[in-house]
C-alpha cells in the first residue's frame, strides 16, 4: 500500500508525449510538464520532481507516481531511477473520472494525469506500489509470456489446418486423432507435407510413408505404423474435383508452413525460458513441489517475481492468483464467488494446470482434492482450493528459503490420516 506522502504524481502516457501532474495533500496542482519517453525526457521530468521542495529532507524518490501501466519502457525507466510506481487499472481510472463528473465523457491527457495523482492522494492506501523483482525474474516473465503467445499462435494455426483437412483430406484428421499432439506430431506434419490431399495420400508408397515417419523422428514400430497409414489412406472417401482439390491442397501446405514455424518458436521459447529459470536462485524451491517442472516453475517465477516483500502472507498471494474466494453480499443475499477480474489471469491458468498435475504426483494432494469433492466442491473449485494450499506452502518456502516438505505441508491427524483443511 502507498504510504502517506506529502506530494503525489500522475503520468498519462501515450505513444509520443507523456503528461505529468503533481499535487499536494490538499489537491492543489504544484507542478505539471509534458515530456518525451526518451532518456533526455526522463531526466527533465525527474528534474521537475527534484525541484518541488527546498528542504534538505525532501527527495524526489518520496513522490509516488500513478500510471495506467505495469510494464513497458517508461515504467522500467522510472523504476531504474528509484521512483515509486503505482499501477492503476484503466477501468479504475474510468470509474474515478465518472465519480467526479458523471455526465462528462471527454478525455484529456492533462486532466487524466491530474486524476491519477488525486487517486493516490485520496485512496493511496488502497493501491499497491509496483514490486521490484530482479532483472533475472523479469526476463523469465518476458520469455514465459512470449512462449505462451507462441503456443496460442500454434493452436490457432492447428485449428485452421484441421478445418482445411476436413475439406480436402479427412483421413489425415483421423489418422493421429488418438495420439498425443495429433496433427502437431512431427511425423504427421511430414506426411501431410508430402500428401496434403486425399488423392496424393492414396498414391503414397510404403517406402515414402516410412521415410516420412523417419524424418519425423519416429523410431518405434515403424513397419506397423507404415502399414496402418498405407491401408488407411487407401480407404474410399469423398473427394473434390481434381482442380479444386489441388487448390485446397496448396492452402493446406501454406497453413502447414505457419505451423512448422510456430512449433519451432514454441520449442525455442520453451528452451530459453526453462534454461533461464534453472539458473534462478529459487529454482530448486519451485522444483521441489509436486507437479512443478521447469516450464511450470518458469511461469510461476515470471508472474510472481522474486521480491520477498511483495506478498506479506500466503492469503495475499492466493488472492492475487485468483485461488481465494470473495463474498458478494447485498441486502439479504450473500454469495461466495471465485475471483476473475481482480486476479492475475495468467497465474490462475497456470495454477489450474499445476493443481491438476499434482493429482497423479502427490498422494497428499490427491487426498485433499478427494476430500473437497466429498464436501460438495465441483472439480474446478476443488482445484482452486488445492492451488491455494500449494501457494501457501510456496510462500512459506520462499520466505524461509527451504524446499517443499510434504510432511510439514500436509500434517497427519491423530488417527493417522492427513489433516483436513
Amino acid at each position: 500500500m502507498v504510504a502517506s506522502w506529502a506530494l503525489y504524481a500522475g503520468i498519462d502516457w501515450s505513444e509520443n508525449l507523456q503528461d505529468l501532474a503533481v499535487v499536494d495533500r490538499t489537491g492543489q496542482l504544484v507542478a505539471s510538464t509534458r515530456f518525451e519517453a526518451t532518456p533526455a525526457g526522463i531526466r527533465e521530468m525527474l528534474k521537475v520532481l527534484s525541484g518541488l521542495r527546498a528542504s534538505n529532507g525532501f527527495s524526489r524518490k518520496s513522490v509516488p507516481i500513478a500510471i495506467e501501466a505495469s510494464r513497458g519502457l517508461l515504467v522500467a525507466a522510472l523504476q531504474q531511477h528509484g521512483q515509486p510506481v503505482v499501477p492503476i487499472h484503466p477501468a479504475t481510472a474510468a470509474r474515478y473520472r465518472g465519480r467526479i463528473n458523471p455526465g462528462n465523457r471527454k478525455k484529456s491527457d492533462a486532466q487524466d494525469c491530474l486524476l491519477l495523482a488525486n487517486i493516490l492522494r485520496t485512496d493511496g492506501h488502497l493501491h499497491r506500489a509496483l514490486h521490484r523483482s530482479s532483472d533475472h525474474a523479469n526476463a523469465i516473465g518476458a520469455l514465459t509470456r512470449a512462449q505462451l503467445r507462441a503456443v496460442r499462435t500454434r493452436q490457432y494455426h492447428y485449428l485452421q489446418l484441421r478445418a482445411q483437412l476436413r475439406q480436402v483430406h479427412p483421413t489425415a484428421v483421423q489418422a493421429w486423432a488418438t495420439m498425443d499432439h495429433r496433427l502437431l506430431r512431427p511425423e504427421a506434419r511430414e506426411i501431410i507435407a508430402l500428401a496434403p490431399t486425399s488423392s496424393t495420400a492414396a498414391r503414397l508408397t510404403r517406402r515414402q510413408i516410412r521415410a516420412a515417419l523417419e524424418r519425423g523422428g519416429r523410431t518405434r514400430l515403424l513397419d506397423a505404423e507404415t502399414e496402418r497409414l498405407y491401408e488407411l489412406f487407401r480407404e474410399p472417401v469423398l473427394r473434390n474435383p481434381p482442380t479444386l482439390e489441388g487448390a485446397l491442397g496448396q492452402g493446406v501446405l501454406s497453413t502447414l508452413h505457419f505451423i512448422n514455424a510456430a512449433c519451432q518458436n514454441v520449442e525455442e521459447m520453451t528452451d530459453a525460458a526453462t534454461g533461464l529459470f534453472l539458473q534462478h536462485p529459487q529454482s530448486e524451491i519451485y522444483l521441489s513441489f509436486p507437479g512443478v517442472g521447469p516450464l511450470t516453475g518458469a511461469r510461476l517465477v515470471g508472474e510472481l517475481g522474486d521480491d520477498p516483500a511483495r506478498f506479506p502472507n500466503g492469503k495475499g498471494l492466493a488472492s492475487y492468483a485468483g485461488a481465494r474466494p470473495f463474498t458478494w453480499a447485498s441486502g439479504s443475499s450473500r454469495t461466495v464467488l471465485h475471483r476473475r477480474i481482480s486476479a492475475n489471469k495468467f497465474l490462475a491458468t497456470y495454477g489450474h494446470h499445476w493443481a491438476f498435475a499434482t493429482l497423479t504426483k502427490s498422494a497428499e494432494c490427491r487426498a485433499y482434492y478427494d476430500r473437497r469433492r466429498g464436501a460438495g466442491d465441483r472439480h474446478n473449485a476443488a482445484l482452486r482450493r488445492l492451488f491455494a494450499k500449494l501457494l501457501s506452502s510456496l510462500h512459506y518456502c520462499l520466505r524461509n528459503d527451504v524446499e517443499f516438505d510434504a510432511a510439514a505441508a500436509w500434517p497427519r491427524a491423530p488417527g493417522g490420516g492427513a489433516a483436513t483443511a
